[in-house]
């Protein structure tokens, strides 16, 4: 039987400065290799790209990546690295984690879980999550109650999408934490009222947070520097 997918992978990359310096013919080389490593590895694993540049010092561009394995991810994360452009980038952050059933939802909606499938929203919010240790040794019926308003909470912002996926065990944070969404000023109304709910006071951690802008990988290399679209598509 196939291996289920659910191996999810944040791959944040900077680029180094040194290499918008090259002249363009070089640039061009290595963009295109890169893209094309990029297009096999997305045959291996589902792959989405979002432009970084500018919004943070640390990282330039990001892919999210659900796998059947973690050996799929690591092996496609080697052959980006190793192509082209990749040789000139720097892994600033790396999460990973699982995707499984909740302990505290029944029935998934389509605003839950799906942020694999369908059209992709202009903007993906990721950060991991650490909770402590007084959240575990609470009653359960306890928690659920407190998870039941952090749901009721997050379903009033039905154009925000989330993804969980756990990493405990496997990484250092306990959780990936994803939102997709058009509606950036929703999607803080959103942060702004789960603040007030009261499971926040369990929050040890939920930093960094990145914010990419999905873009086609071809739209980023230009960004960057290579504007390889007229060189690989006809």
């Amino acid at each position: 039987m196939d291996e289920p997918w659910n191996a999810v992978h944040v791959l944040a990359l900077k680029l180094e400065p040194a290499w918008r310096r090259l002249p363009d013919e070089a640039r061009l080389q290595d963009a295109v290799g890169f893209l094309a490593a990029a297009d096999a590895a997305a045959e291996r694993v589902r792959t989405f790209t979002y432009s970084m540049v500018g919004l943070r010092a640390d990282a330039d561009l990001l892919f999210w990546r659900l796998g059947p394995s973690v050996q799929a991810l690591e092996e496609t994360a080697a052959d980006l690295l190793q192509a082209g452009l990749g040789r000139s980038l720097t892994v600033a952050q790396a999460l990973m984690g699982l995707v499984r059933p909740s302990a505290y939802v029944r029935k998934q909606t389509t605003q839950e879980q799906a942020m694999f499938a369908g059209e992709r929203a202009a903007y993906l919010i990721v950060y991991p999550f650490v909770k402590s240790t007084e959240w575990y040794l609470t009653d359960h019926e306890e928690r659920q109650r407190m998870m039941n308003e952090h749901m009721r909470v997050g379903h009033q912002y039905p154009m925000v999408r989330q993804l969980l996926a756990y990493s405990f065990g496997l990484d250092d944070q306990e959780f990936i934490v994803a939102y997709e969404t058009d509606d950036l000023v929703a999607f803080q109304d959103l942060v702004a009222a789960l603040r007030a709910t009261e499971g926040r006071r369990y929050t040890v951690r939920d930093t960094p947070i990145l914010v990419g802008i999905h873009r086609p990988l071809a739209e980023i290399l230009a960004l960057l520097g290579a504007p390889v679209a007229a060189r690989v598509r006809p």
